[in-house]
């Protein structure tokens, strides 16, 4: 599997295992370690490094991350560097600040060793949890694809391995592994899915529910590929600039599938400076189409107003603008709008100008 990424990834002359000091992490530091005594993949040349990274969210938190440095000093990993990050509250749960801050200090460090790739210990047990949860919240099809096997430095070689197959190398090559306690711990909600969840549906279900959704994940990850590839051309085509605002044009919006429009929608606000919308709110600045006359602001998620613009109200805005063939334009013409407002629109306007 780490053979496989690696060729697929162009093999990459020196990576970095990101490692917790948890099984799986050792695991897979376990078998890069394999191939850094090699030297080579395939007969291409090799060095592997190593970042532990220390959140500081649990008590003793630097001695397990001084006890991950020595074990993986100890399987031939070099360098290997430990870095301490503050994890920040960023209004997205504590998971996901936590993820933030540490991915981070993982390119932080990538740039720093000249790494061109960085390993990380997922497994098939971590992916079939992920879709779980996306299911519970009810996301969409990005979500439900869960983590992808690349992307940009990040390789995640072991997603085909069950987390009991990494305890299983851990003990073959005599690593003892840290295990964290959070991973059993109730209050969170992915540690009730890993305890509780997915246990009770391989024994109300029958074996082979986490290959199920892992095998889901990796079907959406095309289509939503597909999706994405779609969306983006489709933006791109229809986006229409002015200063820090961002205009999709109405007509063209409403003829696309609700697919590609809700995803259209959602790019804008991106590209203003929002964050990825729920699909209340998308639903909501999508009804704004359906409106009769400028309508809104729907507030958007990051600080983003949208709202309609009515083909009335283009028209008069062009007045004003004095442009030729509007209402009272300079060459006194009659009442017709320029060629690109024969129809309404959505404008996406950041509430505040971005920090410098």
């Amino acid at each position: 599997m780490v053979q496989n990424a690696l060729a697929d990834a162009g093999y990459p002359a020196h990576v970095l295992v990101a490692c917790s000091g948890g099984p799986d992490s050792m695991a897979l530091a376990a078998v890069a370690a394999y191939f850094a005594r090699r030297g080579h993949v395939d007969g291409r040349p090799l060095t592997v490094g190593a970042v532990v990274v220390d959140h500081q969210l649990q008590e003793g938190s630097a001695r397990v991350a001084a006890a991950a440095v020595q074990a993986l000093e100890e399987l031939g990993l070099s360098p290997v560097d430990l870095r301490t990050v503050t994890v920040a509250s960023t209004g997205m749960g504590p998971e996901a600040a936590a993820r933030d801050a540490r991915h981070a200090a993982l390119e932080a460090a990538a740039r720093e060793h000249g790494a061109a790739a960085i390993l990380l210990g997922h497994t098939l047990d971590d992916q079939a949890e992920q879709v779980l949860l996306g299911l519970a919240r009810g996301s969409g099809t990005r979500s439900l694809a869960g983590m992808r096997p690349a992307r940009g430095l990040l390789l995640r070689p072991f997603l085909g391995l069950r987390r009991a197959d990494t305890l299983e190398i851990c003990d073959v090559e005599d690593v003892e592994p840290w295990h964290d306690p959070s991973n059993s711990d109730p209050s969170f909600a992915r540690s009730r899915t890993r305890v509780e969840v997915l246990p009770l549906l391989e024994e109300k279900l029958g074996p082979g529910v986490a290959e199920s959704l892992a095998r889901t994940a990796s079907i959406l990850q095309l289509d939503a590929d597909y999706l994405e590839d779609v969306a983006d051309r489709t933006f791109a085509a229809l986006a229409e600039r002015s200063g820090l605002e961002i205009s999709l044009p109405e007509g063209a919006l409403g003829e696309l599938s609700p697919a590609i429009r809700f995803r259209v929608i959602a790019k804008a606000a991106a590209d203003v400076g929002g964050q990825q919308p729920s699909y209340q709110r998308l639903l909501a600045a999508e009804a704004l189409l359906r409106r009769q006359g400028s309508a809104g602001p729907v507030e958007l998620p990051g600080g983003v107003s949208v709202y309609r613009l009515s083909l009335a109200e283009l028209a008069h805005r062009d007045a004003a603008a004095g442009h030729p063939g509007t209402p009272d334009g300079p060459d006194g013409g009659a009442p017709v709008p320029r060629e690109a407002a024969r129809c309404g629109k959505l404008v996406f306007r950041p509430q505040k100008p971005p920090q410098e």
